[in-house]
């Protein structure tokens, strides 16, 4: 096992990680939460 091999399984599992995270933040039932989470700052005590 060299080092290109690691670079590679390295790239790869950043890029799933990346991918993994993306699909959460997008999903429908985390939609609601990042609504309201966007409204916070426009809202008054």
């Amino acid at each position: 096992m060299d080092i290109n091999f690691l670079r590679i399984a390295a790239t790869l599992a950043s890029f799933a990680a990346f991918i993994g995270i993306v699909g959460w933040a997008w999903s429908r039932r985390r939609a609601q939460d990042f609504e309201a989470a966007g409204r916070l700052p426009l809202e008054q005590d």
